[in-house]
Parts: C-alpha cells; structure tokens; sequence
C-alpha cells in the first residue's frame, strides 16, 4: 500500500526514527543524498520541500542561483538497510524554492512532466516499464589515467582468464568461459547467495521481483529481473537496484559496476526496457491477427522508437563506454528493426500469449549506465511522436540480422557508433522531445555539454591498446 505523507509523520513518530535520508538523482543517473533529524521533516515539507544547495551537483544551478528544494515523495518510504542508525529513507524530486516549479534540470521532475504531457495528448494514461539493468561483479578493479600512463585491471575468481593463477587453498578450476555465462550452476557460479540476498532485500523496500540469474558474460555478469511499472516508480526501482546492488556486493567483498563494457571480447551489460502504454485502465499495444498481435498504435509507438533511437541513445546510452558494448557479434541489438522475438533487433516483441495486457515492446540496446527518468521519458517521448505522426515502422525482421550477408545487412539502418554521433544527432533531431514542455533547450544543450566533455577526454588521450598497434610501427 501507498504510503501518504501522513502515514511517514505516523511511522516517524510511532518507531522512534531519529534520522531521515533524501536521496535525489543528479543528470548523470547518479543518486546525491543529505540526512537530516527527523524534527525537521512536518507536513508541509511533502509539498515546499527541504532548501540545499544545489551549486555543487554536476550540471545544475550556478553559485549565484543555488537555492533549491528537495520534495520528498512519502510513497518511497523505506528504512534504510545499509546504515548502522535507523534511518527512513525517501526519493526527492527537486523545485524551485522561489516558484514552487519543478526544476527543469531535475530528471524526476522531468520526467513527472512527461507523464502529464502523456496525459494531455489524450492518447493514453499511463506508461508502463518493465527494466531490466546487468551488471559485472568483481573482486579486484584497478585503474589510473594520468600524463605519463593509463591502465585498468578488472578481475573475478569466475573469470576464464584464470584457468592458470595460482589461488590460495589451490586454483579449482571452474572457471566460466566467454558467453558461457548463461547459466550454470555452482560451483563455477559463484554468486547465488549474493544475488538472492540482493533480490529478497529489494522485495523487502516495495520492489516487485522476479527472479535472478548469472549472464551471458563468463567474467561475473548478474541480473535481477524485477516487475514492470509505472514509468516514475519504475525508475525509482532502478535507482534502488543500484543502491542495493552496489552496497550488497561491498558486504562480501566484491564490487559491482553498471559500465556497458568493463571485459573485452565477451558479452556487455544493457538495460532492457519493455514498455506499453494504457487507457482507462485498458493496454493499447495489442491488435489480434495483425503481425505479433500489435495494434495499430503500437506499430506507430515502435515507428517513432525507430526514427528517434540515433538521437535519443544519447539519453539511454550516454557513456563512451556505451558504445563499446554496441557492436556486432555480441548479441549487441544494433539494427533498428523490429522483430517478434527476434533479440537481435533493437526492437523485440515479446512472445506473451494471448493476453492483451500482456503485450508490450522491448528496447533492447539501451545500457544501465542511463539515467531511467531521462531514459524512459525519452523513449516514451518518441513513442508519442510516432503515434501522433503515423510513422510507419515497416514491416517486422524476423531473421536472424547477426547472420545476414553483408551487402543485406548494408540496407538496414543502425545505432551510431559513438557517443558524438548520437549527440549530433541529438542536435539535429529534439523537436519531440521539446513537446509540450518536457525538455528545454537549456536542459539538451547542457547535457550536450556535459557529455562533449567526455568525449573530449577521450579524445585527447592515448589509449593504452594503441600502444600495441603503433609503438614501434
């Protein structure tokens, strides 16, 4: 059940709690908190917020303009389980102190104003989202990039580079190979106590889950599946999966990472987002007799994914790293194509049956490096462009795209290749994302910026494998 602001102020009360967390998510999908005594959260702070400074958080307000709100949203509620003193912890959406409107580089807010322009197209009224975010467990990682050097070094007792290291107590040998990693049973893997202890400690804060299993990668690749959603508590649930991943894997030594492509030559991490839209109470995706049971609309919604995926990847796939991950031959979902059941294209449409509340669409090339209320707000956003436009997507790919001749394959659109394509395409194409306010210019053009930067880094430095082609050429 939905907790009210009341509800919190009772729960406060009545258990003692000396302590509450606010935790709020910066643009890069990071979470930022500020802990504060129990006295100083009173019914109106559920709608005027808590003031902070918001001058140090990457991206935001400049030192002249830093006065911000923090709004806690009483449904998050949840005792904190990684602090050693009771502490009720809640998820924040940012506003202006001085307006009481939402701060328009705030990417809950954003994506709370995404929901109300969904609204008001008449179109539908809610947005589902059934995410799936992978991630690496290592035991080792070391890494260092300065003027002189640069170097990284991920490492697991999974690994399959470890048939020969010599291991305290004797090397056992059950070691897990490239793309081998889905999935065997112990001892070769060797994390199902820590991902069960994961999963039942996200049921334990309202997270509905699913089920957990190793991946494809050999090197320590995980995944918890979780329930779909509403598109706001949907993106809180990934931001608690992190939480709980991450602050989980340091209790038994290890550490987690989200980056798309930490191991070379084996599988990368994604975030998988299965989506649908509904009415009244009624899904909108689902036609019987029409190709994989899709109505009209959704075809429209799949049309609009297509068209925009190049600008929006910069939103689900905002990392350098990202596009590492985003090649051919390792399951990597590059062609923009749809397909009933087909994973080899950007667009999947699952095989649920005859249900029509059951049929939805799978984005399948995002990564879990995204920030999910950018990520699903802009996805949706090109859904309902598709839909209001009529793009028609075409008819759906049903071979296997991985094993078409080359000169076929060349008449298949795909993914940019880097992070700088998807932000010029970005530039080119943000026309729907500007639809009925959601975004701002000022919000793309800033995280244009931000993200350039990183491409600049990139750029200006050598990179170790480099070494290797052209020291001595």
């Amino acid at each position: 059940m939905s907790k009210s602001p009341q509800d919190v102020l009772s729960q406060i009360k009545d258990e003692g709690i000396e302590l509450i967390d606010l935790k709020f998510t910066d643009i890069h999908g990071k979470w930022q908190h500020l802990t504060l005594t129990s006295d100083m959260i009173e019914e109106d702070s559920f709608t005027e917020g808590l003031a902070f400074d918001g001058s140090s958080i990457r991206g935001w307000k400049a030192i002249n303009a830093s006065d911000m709100s923090m709004v806690p949203d009483a449904s998050t509620a949840w005792i904190d389980p990684f602090y050693k003193h009771k502490t009720l912890s809640m998820i924040c959406s940012i506003q202006e102190p001085r307006s009481g409107e939402p701060y328009d580089r705030c990417p809950r807010a954003l994506a709370q104003k995404a929901l109300k322009y969904l609204d008001s197209t008449g179109i539908a009224d809610t947005a589902f989202f059934g995410p799936e975010p992978e991630f690496f467990l290592f035991d080792d990682v070391r890494y260092d990039s300065k003027e002189g050097g640069c170097f990284y070094s991920v490492d697991t007792i999974e690994a399959p580079w470890n048939t020969g290291r010599i291991e305290e107590g004797g090397n056992l040998g059950y070691k897990i190979q490239y793309k081998e990693g889905y999935f065997p049973v112990a001892p070769n893997d060797t994390a199902q106590d820590i991902r069960s202890e994961m999963l039942l400690l996200m049921g334990e804060l309202g997270i509905p889950t699913e089920k957990h299993h190793h991946e494809v990668a050999g090197a320590g690749q995980h995944e918890l599946g979780m329930k779909f959603d509403s598109l706001i508590n949907a993106a809180d649930n990934v931001m608690t999966y992190k939480y709980v991943v991450r602050n989980v894997a340091k209790k038994y030594g290890k550490t987690a990472t989200f980056m798309p492509k930490p191991v070379f030559n084996d599988n990368g991490t994604g975030m998988h987002a299965h989506q649908s839209l509904w009415k009244s109470g009624q899904p909108l995706f689902f036609g019987e007799g029409s190709y994989a049971n899709l109505s009209q609309t959704a075809r429209w919604y799949i049309g609009g994914i297509l068209k925009h995926a190049p600008s929006f990847l910069a939103f689900t796939n905002p990392t350098t790293n990202s596009y590492k991950r985003l090649v051919p031959g390792f399951e990597a979902p590059v062609n923009l194509v749809y397909s009933e059941g087909n994973r080899s294209a950007a667009v999947r449409i699952p095989l649920t049956g005859p249900s029509p509340k059951a049929k939805r669409l799978e984005f399948r090339s995002g990564d879990a490096l995204a920030n999910p209320y950018l990520a699903f707000s802009v996805m949706m956003l090109a859904g309902i462009d598709g839909i209001k436009n009529q793009i028609d997507p075409g008819d759906g790919v049903d071979v296997d795209l991985f094993e078409l001749p080359a000169d076929e394959l060349a008449k298949i659109d795909t993914v940019p290749s880097s992070l700088n394509d998807s932000l010029n395409a970005l530039k080119a194409d943000k026309d729907y994302l500007l639809a009925g306010g959601v975004f701002t210019e000022d919000f793309i053009d800033n995280f244009i910026d931000i993200k350039y930067e990183e491409v600049q880094q990139l750029r200006q430095r050598p990179h170790p494998h480099e070494f290797f082609m052209y020291y001595d050429a």
